[in-house]
């Protein structure tokens, strides 16, 4: 096991950093983390001036003002978690240091005094479930670091003593530290507590404190890979606001201490990400919330630091929209940071994306198209391949969703609560093709922007790559080969997606049957109004606009909506929407395909272009 270990550690110094921290190193004094002494006064300059900055800042202090009147977090589990006490510590004492160091209030450094005495208190900060102590010691490390002249001796040590016996020491033993050779976000996170904690109590155990940062520095490549070949990350829209956000703590925190990132942002697609994120959301604000993703968007500080590392300003257009409104903010545990990281960012001179198509391939490959970014009109489509194994993905394979007039009109429902699953003795994270992930309502394919063979579920084991993109101002395309997916259910299945001038938007689905007879649904959910006009065309209304989907089929269909009510009583309600689409029955052997065009009111289904023919002959 040992040399198992030992070629392990010496493949990820191979593949990723250039060195790792030498015992030689001198740990300047506090405060280290991210912000050292002296490096206020960047940050006090940018808040100075009237802006979004500003507004954040504010955002943070008012936040903290709350906080002073407030009680003291208490050890709250929900179910076997500890996460939720663990993130809000993170928060109230990120906003309280920070509110101190930039006002000089000592009603704030007090406050966030408390707050970490109460948590060193805990009997444990559940070790079973490793994501909490990470973001429990991440909390206490920068008000240990930022508040430490103002704590006295004896807080000093109940708050090092905490850091390393119920944060550091116990991710050394095996049954709470799987996470190491983890390849998604747990990696990232639970090496950014450790490095946090490492850092704030280097003096008090600094064999102890190498140990762990050289560890993380050989262990965080493994998530990093994943963001390989082109920035797409596996896990969806909100764990990379979960994975990357830590990833890029861990990275400055080391930088801005050592001067080195020890090669890590160089690897592949790591900053190509923020490409990735940036196009993740739609002209009505709602992000591609494909997998375990929450179905609004957020602000994600980490934005800032790709702007500011890759000196791209472009990449804050999204983020500063969602500035205005700051105050929506305040539950963001890591906004101080966005601080910290945009202090050389001109929000007033942000520009729009030079790009309306973004792509990347890997394990959840994803096209993203849109026909402007000025336009809060525009149409947009969100659409992945991909595969049901991948870690929090769901059986979404060719799904996408659709924006047009400031609306979204094919939606996805999202994630559902975990802890509403776990309670009820659900194994949610068994990927096994008949486990009981699959029962859940919001994990299948039938309640996906996709198709459904037979009524039964995709493949778990199969992969859908892109395998055709267009990026031409006439023609904007994506296609992928899901036949992998359905596996045992057709012999072919490609699915491609054109975004065409005028708004109008094209979805053909190439298919060979199989053994035959087959029951084809091609189903979309929608928020909308649905009205079966005809015996090929469907209406959606919403907010005073209407769609139409207009379906071209080489077999009779039959128009069909379907509710979205739970199937099961463990299943989370969908209130305000609807699944509408057709079904056709089609013959042993069949080769053809369905064309469904989505046109806004007003607009005709294209005549004579190549979205109307097969996709080998799609042209940019």
């Amino acid at each position: 096991m040992k040399l198992i270990w030992l070629f392990l550690i010496l493949g990820l110094t191979a593949r990723g950093q250039s060195d790792t921290l030498s015992a030689s190193f001198r740990m300047p004094s506090h405060p280290r983390i991210l912000w050292k002494a002296g490096e206020e006064a960047a940050v006090l300059r940018n808040i100075s001036r009237p802006g979004p900055w500003q507004a954040v800042h504010r955002t943070i202090i008012s936040s903290s003002d709350k906080l002073l009147g407030e009680p003291v977090l208490q050890r709250q589990m929900t179910g076997k978690r500890l996460l939720s006490i663990s993130r809000e510590c993170l928060r109230r004492v990120f906003f309280l240091s920070y509110a101190w160091r930039t006002e000089k209030d000592s009603r704030y450094a007090d406050r966030a005094i408390r707050e970490m005495m109460a948590v060193a208190a805990f009997t444990d900060w559940n070790p079973s479930h490793f994501l909490d102590v990470a973001e429990m010691t991440m909390g206490v490390a920068i008000g240990y670091d930022w508040l430490y002249d103002r704590l006295t001796p004896a807080q000093r040590k109940a708050l090092s003593t905490a850091l390393i016996e119920k944060g550091m020491r116990p991710s050394l033993e095996k049954r709470n530290s799987n996470w190491l050779k983890d390849h998604h976000n747990w990696n990232q996170v639970c090496n950014a507590g450790m490095l946090f904690g490492s850092l704030a109590v280097y003096e008090d155990d600094s064999g102890l404190g190498l140990q762990l940062i050289n560890r993380g520095i050989r262990s965080i490549v493994l998530p990093m890979e994943a963001y390989s070949p082109g920035g797409a990350y596996p896990e969806g829209y909100s764990y990379w606001g979960y994975g990357t956000s830590f990833n890029v703590l861990f990275i400055s925190a080391l930088e801005n201490l050592t001067g080195s990132d020890f090669g890590l942002p160089a690897m592949p697609g790591f900053l190509q990400t923020a490409g990735y994120f940036q196009h993740m959301t739609g002209p009505s604000g709602l992000p591609f919330n494909f997998a375990d993703a929450g179905r609004g968007g957020s602000l994600e500080p980490a934005m800032a630091w790709f702007a500011q590392r890759t000196n791209d300003p472009s990449l804050m257009y999204v983020e500063k929209q969602r500035l205005q409104r700051p105050d929506a903010h305040a539950g963001n545990r890591l906004l101080p940071a966005m601080l910290l990281w945009g202090k050389n960012i001109d929000m007033q001179q942000v520009p729009a994306p030079g790009k309306t198509f973004w792509m990347a391939a890997g394990e959840m490959p994803v096209a993203l198209m849109r026909n402007s970014w000025g336009d809060s009109s525009a149409m947009y489509i969100g659409f992945k391949g991909g595969s049901p194994s991948v870690n929090h993905a769901h059986m979404d394979v060719g799904t996408f969703v659709l924006d047009w007039g400031g609306v979204r009109w094919a939606s996805d429902l999202g994630m559902q609560d975990y802890n509403s699953l776990e309670s009820r003795g659900l194994s949610i994270w068994n990927k096994q093709q008949y486990s009981q992930r699959w029962q859940v309502m919001r994990y299948n394919n039938l309640v996906h922007n996709t198709l459904t063979v037979n009524n039964t579920f995709q493949r778990v084991e199969g992969h859908a790559d892109i395998i055709a993109t267009g990026t031409g101002k006439a023609l904007q395309f994506a296609v992928t080969d899901m036949s992998a997916v359905y596996k045992d259910q057709l012999s072919k299945a490609i699915r491609g997606i054109a975004l065409l001038p005028g708004n109008r938007a094209v979805i053909r689905d190439e298919m060979e049957g199989g053994a035959g007879p087959d029951t084809i649904q091609w189903r979309l959910l929608t928020p909308a109004v649905v009205e079966l006009k005809n015996d090929y065309t469907i209406v959606l209304r919403k907010d005073g606009r209407t769609m139409h989907l207009v379906i071209d089929a080489p077999v009779p269909v039959k128009l069909r909506t379907w509710n979205t009510d739970p199937v099961h009583d463990y299943d989370a309600p969908n209130p305000g929407t609807i699944l509408t689409g057709f079904e056709a029955i089609v013959p042993a052997g069949f080769k053809g395909a369905f064309t469904v065009h989505m046109l806004p009111e007003g607009a005709k289904p294209p005549r004579n272009v190549p979205a109307l023919t097969s996709w080998k002959k799609w042209k940019p």
